[in-house]
């Protein structure tokens, strides 16, 4: 999982850096082993939370009716998005539960402040599938939104800058995931 820096030098980024430190601490929650973002990263039905992975734990095994979490790091305004894209799971074996997004301000927005998208999937029948997490920034992917992926996934066209060469690919992290 990547983790939130520490901001050095300004009294502003100490004290954004304690506000965060503070609503972690203070926990938001609603009172039952909900998260404070709601229904999308509850309990599994065996009245537990959800295990939390790693990005790049590529490989996870799980069983029926067990949720799971994978975190990632994400800040609009740098026009950096991640997104569940083709190939989606086979439903049957595994179902995603949708996705929550935590700022690093807490509750009031801040200009250029980042956060936590949480991508929650429950495991279905026994079987092995496959998905894919895609990771947008502002010089590998054009024509999306917080909530539209880009048309193509492959570079951004050249920029109109007078750059010589077209922008990287986006990033995509495929997973593959076991039931048993």
């Amino acid at each position: 999982m990547r983790t939130a820096s520490i901001f050095r030098g300004s009294r502003g980024g100490a004290a954004l850096a304690a506000t965060a430190l503070l609503a972690l601490a203070t926990g938001c929650g609603s009172g039952t082993d909900e998260p404070a973002g709601g229904p999308t990263g509850t309990a599994s039905h065996h009245g537990s939370r959800p295990t939390s992975h790693s990005v790049k734990d590529t490989s996870i095994t799980a069983k029926p009716g067990e949720r799971f979490t994978l975190t990632v790091r994400q800040n609009a305004s740098t026009r950096e998005y991640w997104y569940l894209v083709d190939p989606r799971p086979d439903t049957s074996v595994l179902v995603s539960r949708g996705h929550a997004y935590a700022s690093d301000s807490g509750d009031e927005p801040m200009d250029g402040a980042g956060g936590r998208l949480t991508f929650t999937f429950e495991a279905r029948g026994k079987g092995t599938t496959r998905f894919t997490l895609l990771h947008c920034t502002f010089s590998t992917c054009q024509g999306n939104t917080s909530t539209l992926p880009p048309a193509t996934t492959g570079p951004s066209a050249t920029p109109t800058t007078g750059a010589a060469t077209p922008s990287q690919a986006p990033e995509r992290i495929t997973y593959t995931v076991t039931v048993d």
